[in-house]
């Protein structure tokens, strides 16, 4: 029996290609021969995927195909035709409404990957979302066999020494807000500057905003902050672009409060990060955001810019509610622990190699 994955890409620092490496490490523990087979594969993972076309040298009825889905590719068409027993792993895909105005070609691909998802209705043995938001979806769009599958996270990467030059860039005595996320709309970072500005004016002048992501390809979105930041008057925030991984430890271990705006989460890994690195979060509760924050972090019902500036504020100077918070995100983290997330992964595994 081998348990091989197909996705569109594997990118260095991606989430879902973390997963995807965390998967193969849980299969090949377990003794099954296990290969990763993308269109697409950033040259710093060279050699840890082959090119999806290949995949019908190892393609057999008695194989398992696990399928990454987030958008509409030719690994889809390819995986839609297969002859192996098939688990589909769906990771969301954005609504195109999103990207319009700034992307025409990603909004054209979103959309065309919300009809292509319904292809695979009853050509699918089990399909699997990494919440259960995800799962309602498939559920919405008439998957009638479906599971949730949190995302795989390896929390052993977290214990590494973080970026010296990067931790002294930043640990500059700024109070400090973080987000961590690619650069896209539906992320809504127009509104965390907008909490940072009140945050500045009214509560601590000496402060800073780190904001993470790649934003390659979505020029137009980035031009429209800088300008919504000139209109503020606004200084200290720090676009940082996509960061190597001890970079990024740096980030978070610099930071005094994570904050999340995002309208739409398909599940959302710089949460689990924060929490993981006992940085507070609070959060607007959007797509899977309350499920992933899975009762710890601070959860925002409506975006009240000033009342957030001011819940900032008190998460920095009150140390015993600050401490309430991260004892609540070192519980909330149970759920998402490896081993937990890889035995669930060999059950529902084990379910499909049984039929």
């Amino acid at each position: 029996m081998e348990v091989h994955q197909l996705a569109t890409s594997l990118t260095y620092g991606d989430a879902i290609s973390d997963e995807i490496l965390e998967i193969q490490r849980v299969l090949r523990e377990k003794g099954f021969r296990s290969e990763i087979f993308t269109r697409f594969c950033d040259p710093r993972l060279a050699g840890l995927a082959h090119d999806y076309r290949e995949y019908t040298k190892y393609s057999s009825k008695n194989n398992v195909a696990i399928f990454h889905f987030s958008i509409g590719s030719p690994v889809s068409r390819l995986f839609f035709r297969l002859p192996d027993k098939k688990i589909m792993i769906y990771h969301n895909i954005t609504p195109h409404e999103y990207f319009i105005d700034y992307h025409r070609i990603l909004a054209r691909e979103c959309y065309k990957g919300r009809l292509e998802i319904k292809l695979f209705i009853d050509k699918v043995d089990l399909v699997l979302g990494d919440s259960e938001f995800n799962r309602k979806e498939l559920e919405a769009f008439g998957y009638r066999r479906t599971g949730v599958l949190p995302i795989l996270i390896n929390f052993q990467k977290f214990k590494t020494s973080p970026d010296p030059i990067t931790k002294k860039i930043y640990n500059n005595g700024r109070k400090t807000i973080l987000f961590v996320g690619r650069l896209i709309p539906n992320k809504k970072y127009e509104d965390i500057i907008k909490v940072y500005a009140f945050y500045r004016r009214y509560f601590e002048p000496k402060s800073q905003l780190i904001l993470a992501g790649d934003h390659r390809g979505l020029e137009r979105y980035l031009a429209a902050l800088f300008d919504l930041i000139d209109r503020l008057k606004l200084q200290d925030i720090y676009f940082t672009g996509h960061l190597p991984f001890p970079a990024l430890r740096a980030c978070y271990e610099v930071a005094d409060v994570f904050l999340s705006m995002s309208e739409h989460e398909g599940f959302g890994v710089p949460l689990i990060e924060a929490f993981i690195q006992d940085v507070p979060v609070i959060a607007y509760k959007a797509g899977a955001v309350e499920e992933t924050l899975n009762g710890g972090g601070i959860l925002l019902k409506e975006k009240n810019y000033l009342g957030i500036a001011a819940l900032i504020d008190r998460i920095i100077k009150d140390k015993e509610f600050r401490a309430r918070i991260i004892k609540g995100q070192k519980q909330a983290l149970q759920k998402y622990q490896p081993e937990r997330i890889g035995s669930l992964l060999l059950y529902y595994l084990d379910q499909v190699i049984k039929e």
